[in-house]
């Protein structure tokens, strides 16, 4: 098993919604506004003997040629997007979904940035994402993805295809999903938002940001005590230092 994370960079985030981007340097640091978030966005790639898996989206940013973030990132690493088999979702928010599709302005209208993969997001959420009206999620892109053919809806827990296992925790967002990715003797967990910083598992943080921020606190605990008993691979979507720790 291989992982590379795809960094899309650093943004900070306030009440707005907005993903702004920003450099970690005395200027930016000092023009930050009050009370926002500094997070990386950073999706993961892993590769198995069967798949090329995509954990998360990113923002669904284009860079000056109009080329995809996360595609870039994939090629940029010698891997074709056009050869990705799984895209897995934890959750439809708009830095983490941004990317599912992309629009093509000669065609006026959407597809997914991933023809080949099948995509896997749980019911629950993509019903949620539909109805609401929150600005955390972007309409048109969760369209496109309730109509593709490309998409397999997940229960509330449950496996896939025998070595990804999933669990709905409705910590971080009403459907959040975590998943566990066995391969021979590694696990990886993947807790998104609901574990989405390493300094944020080792300290009783509850985030008011959070759906459930007493719950997303107690299970980083139960999971950071079990994932060092078992030497968990944790990736970490938000973190700007540690995206990969192996416990």
């Amino acid at each position: 098993m291989k992982i590379i994370p795809l960094s899309e960079g650093c943004f900070t985030i306030d009440q707005t919604k907005e993903f702004v981007p920003f450099n970690l340097t005395d200027d930016d640091l000092q023009k930050r506004s009050k009370g926002s978030l500094l997070v990386e966005i950073q999706p993961f790639v892993i590769i198995t003997e069967k798949d090329i898996i995509i954990l998360d989206c990113g923002l669904g940013y284009t860079n000056y040629n109009d080329v995809l973030q996360i595609h870039q990132n994939l090629l940029d690493h010698e891997i074709d997007p056009m050869e990705v088999t799984k895209v897995i979702i934890s959750h439809l928010h708009k830095d983490h979904a941004g990317g599912i599709c992309k629009f093509d302005k000669l065609l006026g209208k959407s597809f997914l940035s991933f023809p080949n993969a099948t995509y896997y997001v749980n019911k629950d959420e993509l019903n949620f994402a539909k109805e609401t009206e929150n600005p955390s999620y972007v309409p048109h892109k969760i369209e496109t993805l309730f109509n593709s053919n490309n998409l397999v809806l997940l229960d509330q827990n449950g496996v896939i295809d025998d070595f990804i296992f999933y669990e709905q925790t409705s910590a971080h967002s009403p459907h959040h999903l975590v998943f566990w990715i066995k391969d021979n003797d590694k696990t990886v967990f993947f807790g998104a938002d609901d574990a989405p910083q390493l300094q944020q598992m080792k300290s009783k943080f509850v985030a008011k940001y959070d759906h459930n921020g007493k719950k997303s606190m107690e299970l980083r605990m139960k999971w950071w005590e079990k994932g060092q008993k078992e030497h968990w691979t944790f990736l970490f979507y938000h973190d700007l230092k540690s995206p990969v720790v192996e416990a």
